[in-house]
């Protein structure tokens, strides 16, 4: 029996590609990741949020919700080293209320350059406070656990 080498090595490389494939694991995993994926909610549309909806979960104070919005930046804080490092900063919405935007830049890159009266949209989830609310998780999840979030600035997504 005559042996063929080549057939041997695409047999190979199908039997590779099935056993990724049986794993879970896509083309996709092969390739370069996009330095910009989407929102991990496949079903949150990003512009449904509107002023009045991040109101009402002030006035309600609720936490835990993903939420998406944007709004002017009004004031720089210094950044939170208490454990993860935290860039922070003050938005206000067009309704006038503000939230305090924590962003993790252990994780996701800082927006550096960032100025008073910059435009900053956001995808995080929202947490009650008595300030106008905190969004966080504006950063993938490392561990996947949680919904993927972003800041976008100045064209850029920030995640």
């Amino acid at each position: 029996m005559k042996r063929h080498p080549a057939l041997l090595r695409i047999l190979v490389v199908v039997a590779l590609v099935c056993l990724a494939l049986g794993f879970g694991l896509s083309p996709m995993f092969f390739t370069e990741p996009d330095a910009n994926p989407a929102p991990a909610s496949a079903t949150f549309d990003v512009g449904t949020n509107t002023d009045a909806e991040l109101a009402r979960l002030f006035q309600e104070q609720a936490s835990d919700t993903q939420v998406s919005g944007s709004g002017t930046v009004s004031q720089l804080l210094a950044d939170d080293d208490d454990g993860s490092r935290h860039q922070r900063f003050i938005i206000e919405l067009n309704s006038g209320q503000t939230l305090l935007i924590a962003h993790n830049v252990d994780i996701a890159p800082r927006l550096d350059g960032l100025q008073v009266g910059d435009k900053v949209s956001f995808y995080g989830e929202y947490v009650y406070s008595d300030k106008g609310g905190t969004i966080h998780w504006t950063h993938h999840d490392p561990q996947g656990q949680h919904v993927a979030g972003w800041l976008e600035w100045n064209g850029q997504r920030y995640q």
